[in-house]
């Protein structure tokens, strides 16, 4: 059992909440008992499980490395105020290519939260492509505790705006902005097909990179008193709404 902050694991452990740590050893800190689980029976790369003595059964004889530690030595190096007793040091997995079917292309979206909600979207509607342009990093803590486990199931890649064109060239582009055609018109009434939607920075949408090459604009008709939705509730109604008929 672990005692000591001063041990050699926990100080790795603590330095993955800094994305130059994430960056150079490839891997990431998930917690929790329900995601760590999900991490495990997801196939993830789990690398270490710590967890508290009364937890060590729960993990024990899954084919991972468990090691225990007193509670407040997970609390120390958790990122969340409540950990649960466990957390998880797990391999970063990036896509190089995408793998079939309508993809989510975020342009820009730079907060966590919002990040790990779409994450957790793409999840329970099937998208498994994300292309990430200039976005917040998708391991970050409150990204992953944000995908609610959806982060095990997605192709995150990683690209420049040229490369997120050029391979989803044969896909659909729709760009979500507050000018465009309402989502919920008729003539998304019986939408089908493969598409790539995209969706834009919090403050500034998408960028015109996009907008020009897009191949149509949708937006989600609000009340006047409302300028616009966040990035992440905006996402998650576009995509149940041109999904509806598949999922």
């Amino acid at each position: 059992m672990i005692l000591s902050r001063q041990n050699a694991t926990v100080k790795h452990l603590k330095a993955l909440s800094d994305k130059k740590e994430r960056r150079k050893t490839m891997t990431y800190i998930v917690e929790g008992e329900k995601s760590v689980s999900a991490a495990i029976d997801a196939g993830a790369d789990v690398k270490l499980v710590l967890c508290t003595l009364d937890l060590f059964d729960v993990y024990a004889g899954r084919g991972v490395k468990v090691v225990t530690a007193e509670k407040h030595i997970i609390d120390y190096c958790a990122d969340s105020v409540t950990p649960q007793g466990v957390i998880a040091e797990v391999g970063v997995t990036y896509g190089e290519g995408l793998t079939g079917g309508s993809v989510v292309l975020l342009d820009g979206v730079s907060d966590p939260g919002n990040l790990g909600t779409i994450i957790r979207t793409c999840a329970a509607v099937g998208v498994k492509d994300i292309i990430l342009v200039n976005c917040a990093d998708v391991y970050s803590p409150k990204c992953v505790r944000s995908t609610m486990s959806g982060i095990f199931f997605v192709n995150p890649i990683i690209c420049d705006a040229q490369t997120a064109f050029d391979i989803t060239k044969a896909k659909r582009k729709i760009v979500a902005d507050m000018n465009g055609v309402n989502v919920f018109s008729e003539k998304y009434e019986n939408f089908s097909g493969d598409f790539c939607l995209i969706i834009g920075n919090e403050a500034h949408g998408v960028s015109d990179f996009f907008v020009k090459n897009a191949d149509e604009v949708v937006s989600i008709p609000m009340k006047e008193q409302m300028e616009s939705l966040n990035a992440g509730v905006s996402c998650s109604i576009i995509l149940y709404r041109l999904l509806r008929n598949i999922i």
